[in-house]
């Protein structure tokens, strides 16, 4: 039996879960959104891992180490040829001796950050979204353009030419997947400055590495056609990361090259 007040404390109780139910898909995918944009604003981690990235004529392999002071990379295999140990600290020992490439490589990063960040923004408005299925602590959703959203950019029109799906991790509320097809052709001024095919496609896969902090694990774009003003959208990439490892805070691009040099294969 309910003691008085308590009636009225179930009723509110009720209500407020009723409101969460009556959320709509739009609304929890820009909950993930919103979610995606604090949490990767607010990790300043660093970490060392593995990558192997494959692009037409430059296949590579390569240990990375983030720093204080930018990315600091150590090829072991570029193209079929395996580096030694002299060719890998003499790479590392220019990049960290060349202000002017530290510069570019942190701008470029700083620039991928940031477009990545406005395309996940566009997410809520850029496709009509439908809820698909929820198992484990997981929902996938599924997307297709939005007949009522304007672009705005030219790299958002081929983004916004999309249909695919994206998993959420439910507690998080954090993305664990995105992939696209390409489901019509985008053409820029009558295909003069580009024209993108359709059937291209993208697939990327993120996972949490330490409470909280989650990571690109792996990236596979392939976008069939040409395109003269933005290299970046025409291209065929698989990018693979693992052996993650968490480093200092603090640490130096000094520091990372002695760590990369004790890394094998």
């Amino acid at each position: 039996m309910l003691r008085p007040g308590q009636g009225l404390f179930a009723a509110a109780v009720l209500c407020l879960c009723a409101a969460a139910s009556a959320q709509t898909v739009q609304e929890q995918v820009q909950q993930a959104v919103t979610t995606e944009l604090r949490e990767d604003a607010q990790d300043h981690t660093h970490w060392l891992f593995y990558e192997v990235d494959l692009t037409p004529g430059n296949n590579v392999e390569q240990w990375v180490a983030q720093t204080t002071e930018g990315t600091l990379t150590c090829v072991m295999n570029k193209n079929g040829q395996k580096l030694t140990k002299d060719q890998q600290r003499a790479a590392m020992d220019a990049f960290i001796g060349n202000a002017a490439a530290r510069a570019k490589e942190r701008k470029s990063s700083q620039h991928d950050d940031e477009q990545a960040a406005q395309m996940l923004k566009m997410l809520p408005q850029a496709f009509v979204w439908t809820k698909e299925s929820t198992k484990g602590d997981e929902t996938v959703y599924s997307f297709r353009p939005n007949p009522s959203f304007t672009p705005p950019s030219w790299q958002a029109r081929v983004f916004a030419a999309m249909a695919g799906e994206m998993t959420v991790n439910n507690p998080q509320q954090r993305i664990v997947s995105l992939k696209g097809t390409l489901i019509h052709d985008v053409k820029f001024f009558f295909g003069i400055f580009g024209n993108l095919q359709s059937g291209g496609s993208f697939n990327v896969e993120r996972r949490e590495l330490a409470p909280r902090i989650w990571q690109i694990t792996q990236a596979h774009i392939h976008i069939k056609g040409h395109a003269l003003l933005f290299k970046s959208i025409s291209e065929q990439e698989d990018d693979v990361k693992w052996k993650f490892k968490r480093l200092p805070n603090d640490i130096t691009l000094a520091q990372a090259e002695k760590l990369l040099l004790e890394q094998e294969n």
